[in-house]
Formats: C-alpha cells, structure tokens, sequence
C-alpha cells in the first residue's frame, strides 16, 4: 500500500466532496459508539479490566525479549517453527518460502492488519500465488481493488448499493433477478464463493489478535468464522502477527478478550474464540500438518525504550477511531497508510517516519475522547502532541506554521502585550458575530468557514473575566 500520508489535506478535502463516504460514516456515530457505551455500563468491573489489560501489556513490553523467547521455545515444543522478520520484505519473503516448500498456489487469508502492512497479498500476486480474503469486508475490498479503512470493519466506507454493484459486477454467473438487497443475501453469495477457495487452498494465513507465551498459542478472534476454516483445511497454516501480540499466560489473554470486544463491537466476546497451537497432532480430528509463525518487527523494537512505547500497547479495537470526530468527517483511507483514526496518527510516523506522516498527529481536535475509551489506556492526545513536538524541532512543518507558531511564543513570553492583543481580538471577533454569534467568513480561517461557521467568541478574554468578578 503506497503511503499517502503526506497528502492527508488533499485527501480530506475529496473525502468531504463525497456524498458516499460520507452517507456510509454516519453508520459509525450511530453504530459502534453506543454499543460500546451499553456494553461497558453492563460490566460493573469494565473499568478495572482496563487497569488490569494496561498492566498486562505495560509488563510484557518491559520483558519483551524474555516473552518472545518463550513463545518462541513453546511453540518448537509443540512441532511449529518460528521465524523473525526484521522489515516487511523479510516477513513477505517468510511467507514466500513456506509457500514455495509447499508448492501452495493458492493461499486464503483471514484479516490481518499486519499482512496489508507488509504487503503481501501484491507479493504474493507478483511471484504467482493467488491470495483469496475470506473475511467479508476484506473479499468486498479485493474485489474492489482497495485498502482497508476500518481495522475492524474494513468496508465501514462502502454503501449497501456500492457492494450490491461489486457483486453484480464480478460474480457473472449471478442472475438479474437474484435479490441482494439484504446482507445476509450478499453474505450467503460471499460464502457460495468462498465454500470452495476453502477447501481447496494450499495454505492458510492468518493474523492474531494475541499470542501465548505459556502455551505457544495463536488467539484469533472473529465473528465470521472464517478463520477457524483458514486455520484448520489447508495442509499449513502460517500466523503472521506483530511482536508485540505476544502476552503472557491464558489468563492474561482472556482478562483482554473481555475489553477487545466490548471495546470494538460492544459485544461481550466475539462470535469465534480460537486458539491455534502448533500443527495436527496424532489422533487430532483435522488440523494443519504444518505451523509456522512470521513475528513481524518492521520498526517496533525501535519504539521500545521511548515516548511512543505506550502505543504497543494497542490491542487493535478501532474504539479510538470509533470515537473520533476527524475519523468520521474524513474516514480511513484520507490518513493515507494501513492505520487510520487516532492510533494511527500516533503508529504510523513511528513506522513510516513522522517525515512522512506529520500531518496525521496535527489532524486532531485533542478532544480526548479517544483515550478515554481506550481500552488499554493509551493516552493518545498526549503522543501527538510528541510527534507536534519533534515534527517542529526537526522543521518540517510549512513555514506559515512555524511563522505563527513563534509569533505566539513570542507574545506568550510577554504577558502584558499578550493579554492586550488577545483582549482586542476578542472585542473585534464577538462585534463582527453579530446578533448571531458566530462568523460564516474570517480572513485566515477559511479552512474551517468553507465547511461551517466560527462561533465568535465572548466579548472579553477569560483572564480578564476573572479578574473583573474576583474585584466584584
């Protein structure tokens, strides 16, 4: 997936003109945000769940090596192998070589936000093995030719008559008649096509939502059910999962299976649980005979150790951009790369270079909603801020932006002329509101009165508000 990151400004404004995207968005505000809501005041102990799942990933972080050393010897153990992938090309390259031994023309594949990072549906393509997305919104995407911009619900930006279309469109064989206006009409379709990539794939890959050191297991969480299938009919199964996936015990695993999905769907646990641990065994019913697991590093070890090691703790929910107002005006393809929303603005410049991507930490209102409902407690306003920082230390931002930025630290630093200047502004803008209270148009702030009005504001500053009452 190209990075796009630098033109966020341009992809909002596209994102904003349409009428689409901006039509399916609004299944987000009305969809997942009260879900989560009622799921978590259903739990007395949700909020205790969040301490205990930030302790969880926080301790694991600080022993890392240790935890992917014993993951690593438990799943030999078990008959699995385990190979480290320092960049993207060297876990495409894994997957490639399993593949190859195998001689595997076709791979199903389950979603896995790490396996768009690394690229390897287009590599696997370019060396003539054909990748089959089993996962609804995933197949919808592939078929469409586009990225995910959901981590969660992957076509979240796609309208029922959009995939109706794609359907229509790709699967020939459908009559004219067939009525797929309902869901479960386009899901039974996705499933006649699917039934036989199933069963007659090569190998199967697969993410992980966690990955066990005490037992060497690979816990995969789906409502479809698609991955129990990718697992276990190929003759291999290949995880392909991020380091720091890694946790230490079941019961560490299962105290954060109980915030991922309230955090996510607002259900209380997922529709498939499933714990993949190592290959078939003797008398075992089905199963792979091989195992194999691609640990993904691709600049996460580098974030160990510094400001931005809070964001492993990430379980991959989507809440915070669930929550997001950003997210929902723009949506996840405008932040350009394989994350979007909140957690994005913060993982992406740590993977792909805040040179790249220093427009995404800007593009937030720090409302703090985004932390409050994380379920691991990352405290994401604050990291932005970090990558606001260093993208000014390293003078990457416009130079209007640092030309503004240090005429305001220049009147900061002088509390008379600033409390003055900021006084008049503030009698100006309130006189030019008007009755109405607020302004349709203000020189420099057409970016913001293009899509809605400025409300004006009081007529005196706080400061001397205070003042004046504390005299009273």
């Amino acid at each position: 997936m190209d990075v796009t990151s630098p033109a966020f400004k341009e992809n909002a404004a596209r994102a904003l003109d349409d009428a689409q995207l901006q039509r399916a968005l609004g299944n987000i505000r009305h969809g997942f945000v009260e879900k989560r809501r009622v799921a978590a005041d259903a739990l007395p102990e949700f909020e205790q769940l969040r301490d205990e799942a930030k302790a969880i990933k926080d301790h694991t972080l600080a022993h890392l090596d240790l935890y992917l050393e014993a993951f690593c010897e438990t799943v030999e153990a078990r008959g699995g192998t385990v190979t480290f992938a320092e960049t993207a090309y060297d876990a495409r390259r894994a997957v490639l070589d399993i593949c190859r031994e195998h001689e595997a023309k076709t791979v199903t594949k389950a979603k896995s936000m790490v396996s768009e990072e690394i690229e390897l549906n287009r590599y696997l393509k370019k060396k003539g093995i054909a990748p089959v997305e089993t996962d609804l919104g995933e197949y919808i995407l592939q078929i469409r030719d586009e990225a995910p911009s959901h981590i969660i619900a992957p076509a979240i930006h796609l309208n029922r008559d959009q995939i109706e279309a794609d359907f229509r469109r790709v699967h020939t064989h459908l009559p004219n008649e067939r009525d797929l206006a309902e869901p479960a009409t386009l899901l039974g379709e996705a499933r006649t096509i699917l039934r036989q990539k199933f069963l007659t794939a090569d190998v199967g890959v697969t993410g992980a939502n966690f990955l066990v050191a005490e037992t060497g297991s690979a816990v995969i969480v789906t409502n479809e059910g698609n991955a129990d299938l990718t697992q276990s009919l190929p003759k291999v199964h290949i995880v392909v999962a991020s380091i720091e996936k890694v946790v230490p015990t079941l019961e560490d695993a299962a105290t954060l299976l109980r915030v991922l999905a309230r955090s996510a769907t607002g259900q209380d646990m997922s529709v498939y649980t499933t714990m993949a641990t190592g290959p078939r065994r003797e008398g075992d019913p089905d199963g792979p005979e091989a195992f194999h697991v691609v640990l993904v590093d691709n600049g996460r070890s580098g974030m160990i150790g510094t400001d931005f090691q809070e964001m492993l703790r990430c379980i991959r929910c989507g809440a915070c951009m669930n929550h997001c107002p950003v997210y929902h005006a723009v949506g996840g393809h405008t932040y350009g790369w394989v994350y979007p929303g909140p957690m994005g603005s913060v993982l992406t410049p740590s993977l792909v270079g805040v040179d790249q991507a220093g427009q995404l930490p800007n593009a937030s209102t720090f409302c703090g909603r985004c932390e409050s409902v994380c379920p691991v407690r990352i405290p994401l306003p604050k990291l932005m801020r970090h990558w606001r920082e260093d993208e000014f230390a390293r003078h990457l931002q416009p130079r209007a932006a640092r030309t503004g930025l240090g005429a305001w630290a220049f009147l900061a630093r002088r509390p008379r002329a600033y409390r003055m200047l900021t006084g008049l502004a503030a009698r100006a803008l309130s006189l030019a509101g008007g009755t109405k209270g607020r302004l349709s148009s203000l020189p420099l702030a057409g970016g913001w009165t293009k899509h809605r009005d400025l409300p004006a504001p009081a007529p005196r500053t706080f400061m001397a508000d205070w003042k004046a009452r504390r005299g009273a």
